[in-house]
């Protein structure tokens, strides 16, 4: 590393580093020099010269993003910011308004965020001057006399940007932040989904729950029935023992459902950042029968970890800026002015002292170190590229597979709304004929099982159809703006 002082804007080079001329003709080009050089560095550094390539997003067509989803070609826009409240529920709109202040992930990402940020105003401080103020006293002397004396001053310093260093720092730090902010609004994004998902799932607990009573009453009725008539020898012992076991195996998937109920009363409290507790009672909501989607690109601006990957790659690009400035020369200023006196009263009438020094410093050899940290940059870009390229087709795939989920779930809950209806009316039929002896009780065995299994798959289809369209919400960035 060659190194240059310039010391009351004079130019000390170091020994034999200089051509041989006459000694007055070496003292007149040390005091040109700096005059030439020093504004020279100065408009260099002041007009914003940097090193490394300038980012630019890459285009859609270079992350392999289609003009249209497979899925659902809808070209219209949807405000997907606070999607949940086009469930009208007002139960759910209030979980997660509460959970936007109170939920612990959520937390942690905005004090991650505060931190990124405090980054980001360190490497901006780099490109400043620094300043700070000192003061003194002293005293001593010989043969018992003693000598007071005081001192106060300020120096200052300033590393001159020569090649973008400090200002392609401050850029990748501003980058790293707004990744940090982007994959802040990622756990957002999950949190919202999460706090509606948890919340269906238990109401669909307590409606499944509510079915399987409503059934182990009828089954009551139905057991207290054929005990009777089998006291009376109208039925026979296989039949008291069929209606017992039917009656036995819906009261056994009771405490299931309990445990499930309870389950999901517990996670929403933690997605709340409180102790478990409990949760009001209502009904399913209402999907709505159309969804607005955007087109693939715009809909991927949405994604917040899609645009924390872009700005990682803005951030790894703007580092090979830094890594390639470290192969140049640095400058650096420093000054310093004092005053002294020899009581505290005369400080400020006291002599001043100044001094102005230049520091220009240069590696001629250091092994490839400068050179290989370069290549580990550049190699750096190339792997945020290709995660910031697996981000999105990742995206994509997500999208894909939600638009299909929803559309075949909405499918299948129809189909077992029509089988609902048919296999209560079946059981209807089937009661009133075993009462009238025209069929056996197997057979009305049969479509009461029918008809319990129809409507819990029914009742989960509901559910699943809320969770579809969650998932939909989720994968396409809604929860944030």
């Amino acid at each position: 590393m060659l190194h240059y002082q310039i010391v009351n804007m004079r130019l000390d080079v170091p020994a034999g580093l200089m051509p041989r001329k006459s000694k007055r003709n070496t003292m007149r080009d040390r005091q040109k020099f700096p005059s030439k050089i020093i504004p020279l560095l100065l408009m260099v550094s002041l007009g914003g010269c940097a090193l490394g390539p300038d980012y630019k997003e890459p285009p859609a067509a270079q992350l392999n993003i289609p003009a249209a989803w497979q899925g659902a070609p809808v070209t219209l826009a949807a405000d997907l910011s606070r999607w949940w409240e086009q469930l009208n529920d007002p139960a759910l709109t209030a979980l997660i308004q509460e959970g936007l202040t109170s939920n612990l992930d959520l937390k942690l990402a905005q004090s991650r965020l505060r931190q990124s940020l405090s980054q980001r105003r360190i490497a901006a401080a780099g490109e400043l001057p620094s300043a700070s103020a000192s003061g003194s006293a002293s005293s001593g002397g010989a043969g018992g006399s003693t000598q007071d004396s005081y001192r106060a001053g300020v120096t200052a310093s300033w590393e001159l940007d020569l090649f973008g260093a400090n200002a392609r720092t401050t850029e990748a730090a501003a980058a790293d932040a707004q990744a940090t902010e982007a994959s802040g609004y990622a756990t957002q994004v999950a949190m919202v989904a999460e706090i509606a998902t948890t919340y269906y799932e238990l109401r669909n607990a307590q409606n499944r729950l509510d079915v399987a009573r409503r059934n182990l009453a009828s089954q009551d009725e139905t057991l207290q029935l054929i005990t009777l008539r089998n006291r009376a020898g109208l039925t026979d012992a296989l039949t008291l023992a069929q209606a017992r076991t039917q009656r036995a195996q819906t009261a056994a998937n009771i405490p299931v459902l309990e445990t499930s109920l309870a389950n999901s009363r517990n996670a929403l409290a933690v997605l709340l950042g409180k102790a478990p507790g409990t949760a009001a009672r209502a009904a399913l909501p209402k999907v709505p029968g159309q969804i607005a989607i955007g087109i693939p690109a715009d809909t991927l601006r949405q994604r917040p970890d899609v645009k924390a990957a872009e700005r990682t790659l803005a951030a790894a690009t703007a580092r090979i800026g830094v890594a390639e400035a470290a192969l140049y020369p640095s400058l650096s200023l420093s000054g310093s002015i004092g005053l002294e006196a020899l009581s505290l009263a005369d400080i400020f009438t006291g002599p001043l002292t100044r001094s102005i020094v230049g520091s220009l410093a240069q590696s001629i050899f250091d092994g490839g170190r400068l050179r290989e940290q370069l290549n580990i940059q550049t190699e750096a870009q190339e792997q945020a590229f290709l995660t910031y390229q697996k981000t999105v087709l990742t995206a994509l795939q997500e999208i894909e597979n939600a638009l299909v989920d929803y559309a075949n779930t909405r499918a299948r809950k129809a189909q077992l709304e029509i089988a609902v209806r048919n296999a209560q009316q079946a059981d209807i039929l089937a009661a009133q004929q075993y009462s009238a002896g025209t069929i056996d009780y197997q057979s009305r065995l049969e479509t009461q099982r029918s008809r319990l299994s129809t409507e819990d798959s029914y009742t989960s289809a509901q559910i699943d159809e809320v969770t579809a369209l969650i998932t939909l919400y989720r994968v396409m960035g809604g929860g944030w703006q």
